[in-house]
């Protein structure tokens, strides 16, 4: 999950760059998209 955070944060992504990215389903890594929605309000859960 970290290198996942460390490459967008090195090409400068946004919040909803990383919402829109595809990540695997049941993963940890979905916890980034979900996490990256809520920053957007548009959190799927919760």
């Amino acid at each position: 999950m970290i290198a996942q955070v460390v490459q967008a944060m090195s090409m400068h992504a946004t919040v909803e760059d990383i919402a829109r990215t595809c990540h695997a389903h049941p993963t940890h890594s979905e916890a980034i998209k979900e996490a990256a929605w809520a920053g957007v309000s548009k959190a799927i859960h919760g």
